[in-house]
């Protein structure tokens, strides 16, 4: 009936506009076309000008088609709003909401695991893809969008094109009519929207819409950024940074993301006093499950960044756990875990949204803890009142922002001032900020720069950035660069931008086109909300909707985002087993085509490599290795491994290492460098035992057999500091660093010198197997000479040495005969020193034994009381 009433409404308008025109062509008096000619020519007459009514006609005709085709699309959006599914009717169902939150949650989470977890019909393995049948509303909608298309209505077919492309309103996703619909927009009026679109499928070829073309990708790319598409110029700036579709070109990279970094301050510094809470989403998912090649094995979960992972990786306790245990500690009177909890309520995460009255009833418990409520200390303890002055800054923070509240600079004010009298940074900073701007207070920039300070030499990056704005107005670029890279050093958006364009332009030092670019980089990342579709993604990932998510992912990561490279190699990755049993299993899930896609999963994998990703470019050597989605290239893959090992930051890299050189795969085969890289694998990673073991087992069977049938591959030598099987002593290694000279008792010098063989018999077999010179009378003498007189120096230096071994023991046995005639005569009964010589004989630091054997407390003393060496 509404429909009805909507057609007759727009049928009543167009015949009415039909007879106005009509009345006026008729008219002789009014039968005037207004075009006036260049020049001041007078109007022309329509009998004169016949064209000329002929195009005012068609302009009508026009006119009234565009008319009806605008309202066939506003009928469509009607019926297909209905259609859109709801992803957020779950969404207030929190865990953190209390008992009904709880229930909700968990109902939620039971109903979806009976009934809504079995995959779609069409994901079963069937021999015919199957066909979508639209709906009834969905049919009629696409049909009047259809027909509006078709009259060139642009708003008809951005919408078929949208539909087509992301699956909206549950319309089936179809890329290669999407292509066609934007790229048909784009030609009709320049659409910048759809001008990136297009250049997005150019550069992914996603859906087999067309096939990848970077060159067209940018072309598209430029000119949607000329359009001040935001999405366009990242993507571009991007592009001319890391040289794809063209030649890298630092002054087209800074141009473009200086735009996209000018907005985003923009919009960083709108809202209310202080700028706006920039939230990231953008997050890597296989970090959630300890990496990309999981728990332990992962640099993130392994490597130098396993301390610094985020609670949502499996490296650390779940989050809940987290607020569990500060709850827990909270209710037990500890302040620290009372404060913890409002800051993580009042900042929000990922997987908490914020909740700004629970964050200030938490403040409020810690503040009434120090002050009561005219304001006098109830506690002097300074630990008490070092908390409570942090509580206090968050409170006049939502106060002066009016955060969950009225807004009031007056209470603001109050518990600034209160966390002022105990040196508060944050509270400094907004009392700063106050009287700034003159919020509530006179403005007074003076005692703003004062305020500023104090907060500024506690390391508060807001006030850094403050000082340093208030040096850069009067002149003082290196101070205000000082201030700019502390601030920075804290990841402050405002220090990253007033860094970029003093880099950029030059002021008090050379321009600097890399340092510039990074820095806009950094501005333009840090404000995802205009720009990225991080927020969706996300949402569409935990829902289980990968291939929105992948889309989502895909056009975040053309914008150069590490993380969405990262996600998108990630969700296409399939390289993940090789004894997988997915297809031997019949009702195993299959991946959607738009998942299956190896080349643009090396692609991604590559960039975020590039963006210094250790395991992405591990992943980079896995793919080159077997040839997945290229063409296997054993070199490239060892390179890539060798460059991902060279820190000794993934285990995983060097033990790969370890096998190609076990292996010979791009690089010459050797057993022994094949050992040392799996021994590095150990040492960089504990966790990486049982595989290193079992892979130096086989290598050492493999060298064993080598070494026994004289093959041509380097076998397992000892390393340095190890004893040789053979000898059963140290193995000399000049590459490696002497370990230090240790020194040995007289008789173990004069054991090992007689079992040394003497320097005069080294080569001596292969001296006698060579021939000897002809025309050499006596040869033979000479030689036997030289042996003689070699044994005659080493009983000489064998008998100098029992010589004076002799000695040594004459010494003790005649200090000890002295010592015994001396308490004779003092009639005494002799008492026997501990090991030899007594006390007051012994000069200052002297052992007792002369120095010969190791006191109790040596570390060699358990050696030598099992009769191994001395000291």
């Amino acid at each position: 009936m509404h429909n009805r009433w909507l057609r007759l409404i727009c049928l009543s308008i167009w015949f009415f506009y039909i007879k106005t025109h009509a009345e006026i062509l008729s008219d002789p008096d009014n039968n005037v076309v207004n075009e006036q000619q260049a020049g001041g020519n007078p109007a022309l007459e329509a009998h004169d000008n016949p064209e000329a009514v002929t195009q005012w006609q068609q302009t009508g005709a026009d006119d009234g088609r565009q008319s009806q085709a605008a309202s066939a699309v506003q009928e469509a959006l009607g019926l297909l709003q209905p259609l859109q599914p709801s992803r957020n009717r779950f969404a207030s169902f929190d865990k953190t909401a209390g008992l009904l939150g709880k229930t909700l949650y968990y109902a939620k989470e039971v109903f979806v695991l009976l009934f809504m977890n079995g995959p779609p019909k069409e994901d079963y393995l069937s021999p015919q893809a199957k066909r979508f049948s639209l709906s009834k509303p969905l049919a009629q909608a696409v049909k009047l969008l259809e027909s509006a298309a078709e009259e060139k209505e642009p708003d008809a077919i951005f919408l078929l094109a949208e539909m087509g492309f992301f699956g909206n309103y549950t319309y089936p996703r179809n890329h290669k009519e999407a292509f066609l619909r934007y790229h048909e927009l784009a030609s009709l009026n320049g659409n910048s929207s759809a001008q990136h679109m297009v250049g997005l499928m150019y550069a992914t070829g996603i859906g087999g819409a067309v096939p990848r073309d970077q060159a067209k990708a940018l072309t598209y790319h430029t000119f949607a950024a000329i359009g001040d598409d935001t999405r366009a110029q990242m993507t571009t700036a991007y592009r001319h940074h890391t040289g794809i579709g063209a030649p890298r070109n630092c002054n087209e990279a800074a141009h473009w993301y200086k735009k996209v970094a000018d907005k985003a301050i923009a919009y960083s510094r709108s809202g209310p006093p202080g700028g706006m809470l920039l939230q990231k989403d953008s997050y890597k998912i296989a970090d959630e499950n300890g990496g990309v090649y999981g728990e332990g094995a992962s640099v993130v979960s392994s490597g130098v960044y396993a301390n610094k992972a985020g609670p949502n990786s499996d490296a650390h306790a779940d989050f809940d756990d987290v607020l569990e245990y500060l709850d827990l500690m909270s209710r037990k009177g500890d302040l620290k875990a009372t404060f913890s909890l409002g800051r993580l309520h009042y900042e929000g995460s990922r997987t908490m949204k914020r909740s700004l009255k629970t964050a200030r009833a938490y403040f409020m418990i810690v503040a009434r803890k120090y002050w009561q409520k005219d304001g006098s200390i109830r506690d002097e303890d300074q630990n008490v009142a070092k908390i409570a002055s942090k509580a206090a800054g968050y409170i006049g923070r939502m106060f002066l922002r009016g955060e969950s509240m009225e807004q009031s600079y007056e209470k603001a004010l109050t518990w600034f001032r209160r966390g002022v009298a105990n040196g508060d940074a944050l509270c400094q900073y907004e009392m700063g900020l106050m009287h700034l701007h003159g919020l509530g207070v006179k403005r007074d920039p003076l005692l703003a720069a004062d305020y500023f300070k104090e907060s500024a030499n506690q390391d508060f990056a807001s006030a850094q950035v403050n000082m340093g704005q208030l040096f850069l107005d009067q002149g003082d670029i290196n101070t205000a660069s000082r201030f700019f890279d502390l601030a920075a050093r804290h990841g402050h958006i405002e220090a990253f931008y007033h860094l970029a364009e003093i880099s950029n332009n030059g002021i008090g030092r050379e321009r600097s086109c890399g340092m510039a670019t990074a820095y806009y980089k950094m501005v333009a990342e840090k404000v995802e909300s205009i720009h990225s579709s991080f927020d969706e993604a996300n949402r569409a990932y935990e829902e289980g909707d990968t291939e929105s998510a992948l889309v989502m992912f895909i056009m975040a990561a053309e914008q150069g985002y590490e993380s969405a490279q990262a996600n998108v190699a990630y969700l296409l990755d399939e390289y993940k087993s090789i004894l997988s049993l997915d297809s031997l299993i019949p009702w195993k899930r299959r991946r959607s085509s738009l998942l299956r896609n190896a080349a643009l999963a090396l692609i991604y994998w590559t960039r975020s490599a590039k963006q210094s990703n250790i395991d992405s470019m591990v992943k980079m050597g896995d793919y080159y290795l077997d040839g997945y989605g290229i063409e296997a290239d054993m070199e490239k893959a060892a390179t890539c491994y060798q460059t991902a090992a060279e820190t000794h930051q993934s285990a995983q890299a060097l033990w790969n290492l370890g096998w190609i050189h076990e292996n010979g795969l791009g690089v010459e085969q050797d057993f022994h460098l094949a050992k040392r890289f799996y021994d590095q694998a150990l040492e960089t990673n504990q966790e990486s035992y049982l595989p290193v073991k079992l892979s130096l087992t086989k290598l050492r069977m493999r060298s064993f057999w080598n070494t026994i049938t004289n093959g041509k591959v380097k076998s397992i030598q000892p390393e340095p500091g190890k004893l040789n099987t053979e000898t059963n002593k140290p193995v000399p290694n000049a590459d490696t660093q002497a370990e230090p000279k240790k020194e040995w008792s007289l008789s173990e010098w004069i054991s090992n010198f007689l079992e040394e063989p003497h320097p005069y018999y080294h080569g001596a077999d292969d001296d006698y197997d060579e021939p000897l010179p002809e025309g050499m009378p006596g040869g033979d003498d000479d030689y036997y000479d030289e042996i003689d007189d070699s044994i005659l120096e080493s009983l000489v230096i064998v008998g100098l040495a029992a010589a004076l071994a002799f000695l040594v023991y004459y010494r003790q046995q005649r200090q000890m005969t002295h010592r015994r005639a001396m308490e004779t005569q003092q009639g005494n009964e002799p008492v026997q020193p501990e090991n030899g010589i007594p006390p007051e004989e012994r000069l200052p630091g002297q052992q007792a034994d002369g120095g010969f054997f190791p006191p109790p407390d040596d570390p060699n003393f358990g050696q030598w009381v099992a009769g191994g060496v001395g000291h």
